[in-house]
């Protein structure tokens, strides 16, 4: 069975690498390190999921999944932010953001999230 796609993008190379460790054993993992190229990357390669950054330089993430969702109605997405719940958060989850994770976050807290995004 082909693993789902994930597209991590987040403007911290340590974030990126910690998702990746995380991850890449079980999901085929994609990255972008602002907004402009996850849009890219979406536009290509199609992921199930797609976990953001919300403040990063460029396009913010929340910016970026108004385009995403542009381009793909359905498309998953998962924040990952510094902030507790914040306005920003808020509006993340009214766009379509199915969950939020908050820096640092347990590996997994972030597995569970994940699984539960991908089988709604």
């Amino acid at each position: 069975m082909a693993k789902q796609k994930i597209l991590i993008c987040d403007d911290s190379e340590g974030v990126r690498e910690s998702l990746k460790l995380i991850l890449e054993k079980d999901y085929e993992l994609i990255f972008a390190s602002d907004g402009l190229e996850a849009i890219e990357k979406v536009k290509r390669k199609s992921p199930a999921l797609v976990i953001l950054d919300i403040k990063m330089p460029k396009l913010n993430g929340i910016e970026a999944l108004k385009e995403m969702k542009k381009l793909i109605p359905n498309i998953k997405a998962l924040f990952v932010t510094g902030y507790q719940y914040t306005d920003a958060a808020k509006d993340a989850v009214l766009l379509g953001a199915l969950d939020y994770i908050v820096k640092p976050f347990k590996a997994q807290e972030l597995k569970a999230a994940v699984k539960k995004i991908l089988k709604k």
